[in-house]
């Protein structure tokens, strides 16, 4: 199901539900305006990759995916996936999760808008379910516990005192915090912490919640001895992000629940945005894990509290865990960064914070690609809106956040994952298909308008499009216009000839020139440029029948937004051999699909 609304209204970021077919006790917004018209409909193009900041005063809106310029057929795939992963699999007797909230914008339009499952389902740990009639349907404004995308709140408020001149990105902790320096830590950057390469191990260990009182907590953390030197390697850790919550609140002399709401959520509107929700919200808050085994705080269910141990243990207010939030509020937050740090005249970052926040400060690690806070470039839960530009961060409770400045698209999945139980598997397969549902309703159109040949195939998959011709004499040269998007480790060649009616192949150098193309002639390409090449290339002929194919395939896991061939002409020593938009019969596709789009 696909949220629309016949005219576009202002999103307020309050505690907005709007479902098609179903609004389970949704709010009504806390403050609307009249419907406003758009000019025109937005481009809603994938291969014509924005630069620079969303126009300033762009709000987000509620609105169809044709107003958007989208196609609603993988957004409606999309939403369909995420229902049915609310529903038990035969496999294993359980569902992915017990329900989850999609929300999907695109140049500010919110194209979905989304509920599925529910809340609260479970009796305990072993999935036994509750009686019906205590079973609470996920909403469009159910609060979740976002857990380490509470990561993104500290390092906003740490950038803001970099901004304000009360922070030093490249000082030392130690500098802020003398004792930090123990164990060897004392060279440990501010930098480090943001960007995972301080060296810290990834938790405390024991576990916070065993020490008996705050100021022990605190100790612990300060006294951590590295894992690793510090800048040698990246580390994902909670450690840096409750360190630095100890520099904010030193430097500034107060606590970082109150740095939040003073800078990020009462500037921007979010009012389901919150550390500790007060106990008139549970109905509204997603249930999550009942923590009754070994080796943990006997909680039972934990509902309405933080689910992070150690998070809990330092009163629900962490510089790593804590927040809960909406998908409304936080496509708010989204949307202020795609503007540049400022969302309906309140901005909280200037334009060069946001800036650094989306720069890779990792290129010395390929993989760990990260911002100052923000992960980039994760096609494992990105999937096809991922790119080098691509910003986001996931939380453990199942929650997920991509911004795609690229297209000014945003991406919300939130599930309650760990109810009743952290052991059901991984959520990333939800994650990638709800990003991929708005990758996939975004345009790619080949030069010309023509049609174009299309392979967008999954994981571990291969497409071929094979043409037979008769060349009449002297060289042959073959020109064409692609479009590559494809991810690191899949294999796009460019072209590929037979003269033995395809017992044996091989690769043609080409030579490909555009926004992004490789310099020189090459064989393959894997990357995601967002942009069409002009290609030519000369296969070797002997005379008799010549096989060309274009091949694409992938590796056993994520994929990018697939690859496009178009405008192919043939020449040979006569002239025009074939020119494929007149003739696309000539083309046997296997995985391949003539489309507009």
């Amino acid at each position: 199901m696909i949220t629309r609304r016949a005219a576009l209204t202002v999103f307020t970021g309050a505690a907005v539900a709007v479902t098609a077919g179903r609004t389970a006790g949704a709010a009504t917004p806390a403050a609307s305006v009249a419907p406003i018209a758009l000019s025109g409909p937005p481009v809603g193009r994938f291969d014509q990759p924005q630069h620079g900041f969303a126009p300033p005063g762009t709000l987000l809106r509620y609105g169809s995916p044709e107003q958007a310029g989208l196609d609603p057929a993988p957004i409606a795939a999309a939403l369909a996936a995420e229902d049915a992963w609310t529903r038990p699999d035969p496999a294993t007797g359980h569902p992915m999760f017990s329900g989850q909230v999609t929300l999907l914008a695109h140049d500010g339009i919110v194209v979905a808008d989304h509920a599925s499952g529910y809340a609260l389902r479970y009796a305990d740990q072993q999935g036994d379910l509750l009686p019906p009639d205590q079973w609470i349907e996920m909403r469009t404004d159910t609060i979740f516990d976002l857990a380490s995308l509470s990561k993104l709140f500290t390092s906003i408020v740490a950038v803001q005192q970099i901004q304000a001149g009360r922070l030093g990105l490249y000082a030392t902790v130690a500098g802020y915090l003398p004792e930090f320096a123990v164990n060897g830590k004392g060279s440990i950057t501010i930098e480090q912490l943001l960007t995972h390469t301080s060296g810290l191990p990834p938790d405390p260990s024991p576990p916070l919640w065993q020490y008996p009182d705050m100021p022990s907590r605190i100790k612990a953390i300060l006294d951590t001895t590295p894992q690793y030197p510090a800048g040698s390697t990246y580390l994902y850790s909670d450690l840096n992000m409750l360190s630095l919550q100890q520099v904010l609140e030193h430097i500034t002399g107060k606590p970082l629940d109150v740095l939040v709401r003073g800078g990020i959520t009462a500037p921007l509107g979010m009012r389901d945005t919150m550390y500790n929700p007060p106990a008139s919200l549970k109905p509204r808050i997603a249930a999550e894990e009942y923590e009754v085994g070994p080796g943990e705080p006997q909680r039972g269910l934990v509902w309405g509290q933080v689910h992070d141990e150690n998070a809990w243990a330092m009163g629900g207010v962490a510089g790593h865990a804590g927040v809960f939030s909406t998908v409304a509020d936080m496509a708010v937050l989204a949307q202020t960064v795609l503007g540049g740090g400022a969302y309906r005249g309140h901005r909280i970052l200037t334009e060069q914070s946001v800036r650094q926040m989306l720069t890779d400060y990792n290129s010395r690690f390929p993989g760990d690609a990260h911002g100052l806070g923000f992960e980039l470039d994760q096609r494992w839960y990105m999937g096809r809106l991922d790119s080098p530009a691509t910003a986001g961060h996931t939380g453990f409770t199942g929650t997920t956040m991509v911004v795609d400045p690229e297209s000014r698209s945003i991406a919300l999945q939130f599930s309650n994952r760990c109810h009743p139980t952290r052991n059901w598997g991984s959520t990333n397969p939800a994650r990638r298909a709800a990003a991929g549902g708005l990758a996939n309703a975004m345009a790619v159109r080949a030069p010309g308008g023509v049609p174009s040949w299309y392979s967008g195939i999954g994981d571990a998959m291969t497409a071929t499009l094979t043409t037979a011709l008769t060349p009449r004499g002297g060289p042959v040269e073959v020109r064409y216009d692609t479009f590559v998007d494809t991810e690191a480790g899949s294999d796009f060649s460019y072209l590929e000839s037979s003269e033995d009616d395809g017992t044996s192949w091989q690769a043609v150098p080409v030579t490909a020139t555009g926004p992004g193309a490789p310099q020189g002639s090459v064989t393959t390409l894997s990357g995601g440029m967002r942009s069409w090449w002009r290609v030519s290339a000369q296969p070797t002929v002997n005379g008799g029948r010549l096989l060309l194919r274009w091949r694409y395939t992938t590796d056993p896991e994520y994929t990018g937004r697939g690859v496009n061939v178009a405008n192919v002409r043939v020449y040979d020593s006569r002239g025009l051999l074939l020119d494929g938009n007149r003739s696309p019969e000539a083309f046997t596709p296997q995985n391949w699909t003539l489309t507009l789009r």
